[in-house]
């Protein structure tokens, strides 16, 4: 499978006003890319990349004073596979847990372990560890909150997205997060490209959140938004939770005026 995929975001800023961006493939899907996804600027900005503590690939540059367009247009493979299903996974005892696993058990800024550990195990205590506990908690999230666009807002933890049951797709994530690690499953956030493909639309385009548990040796996908096998993720970025893979920062005023995300099929090649 091939995927056309791409963004156009636009600020206008009042002054110059330096930009920290998360809008590249991950190193791990680099090899899939058919063509670029360079960071095109308009107008032309120098732009400085670095790979952060996750492996994420993140963009420094100095928006102008004015109007600055953030755009990326190119192509990239895919198996066409949907989201692995193993269900034999097992829970790892945490003393058995890799050390560079550990953070994703620990609370973070939108996951507060600690608000929601009692209820997790009220919950969950009686389900059977591993892949099947999982499943379990995102089916709870799943249908405790309610997908509401105008409920969205930057400071929701997962504590506030189970208070309020309602949110976009990254309080799924954060609250499903927060439980497994209250499991003591490693859980870690995901972003990236994730269009309507073999699926109905289902709405306007934006990129997507979902979150990796590491079971049996390895990280798993799951989406508690969906709920459902997907296929055609195109990771940008995983971290803790959002704080870590925010798709921009701006260290300074600057007014996003237009934000467009394009993930679609593409044609074979003849």
């Amino acid at each position: 499978m091939r995927i056309q995929t791409g963004f156009q975001i636009e600020y206008d800023c009042p002054a110059p006003v330096p930009m920290l961006l998360m809008l590249s493939v991950h190193p791990s899907r680099r090899s899939d890319l058919e063509t670029a996804d360079w960071l095109r600027t308009e107008p032309p900005l120098e732009v400085r990349q670095y790979l952060d503590r996750d492996g994420n690939i993140c963009s420094r540059l100095v928006a102008p004073a004015g109007r600055l367009q953030l755009s990326a247009d190119f192509i990239i493979r895919d198996t066409g596979l949907i989201d692995e299903y193993a269900p034999d996974a097992v829970q790892h005892a945490v003393q058995d847990l890799p050390d560079e696993v550990m953070l994703f058990l620990l609370g973070s800024r939108y996951c507060e372990t600690d608000r929601l550990s009692e209820l997790a195990w009220s919950l969950f205590a009686e389900t059977r560890s591993g892949w099947e506990r999982v499943q379990a908690i995102t089916d709870y999230v799943h249908r405790h909150i309610v997908f509401n666009y105008a409920n969205a807002r930057p400071d929701k933890t997962a504590y506030d997205a189970w208070v309020e049951a309602t949110g976009v797709c990254r309080d799924y994530a954060h609250l499903a997060i927060a439980l497994c690690r209250c499991m003591n499953i490693p859980a870690r956030y995901c972003t990236g490209y994730m269009g309507d493909i073999g699926v109905p639309v289902v709405g306007v385009m934006d990129f997507s959140a979902w979150f990796e548990v590491y079971l049996g040796g390895r990280w798993y996908t799951f989406d508690a938004r969906n709920n459902m096998p997907r296929m055609a993720r195109v990771l940008i970025a995983h971290g803790r939770d959002a704080v870590d893979v925010p798709i921009a920062n701006t260290f300074g005023v600057a007014h996003l005026t237009k934000f467009e995300v394009v993930s679609v099929e593409a044609p074979n090649l003849p």
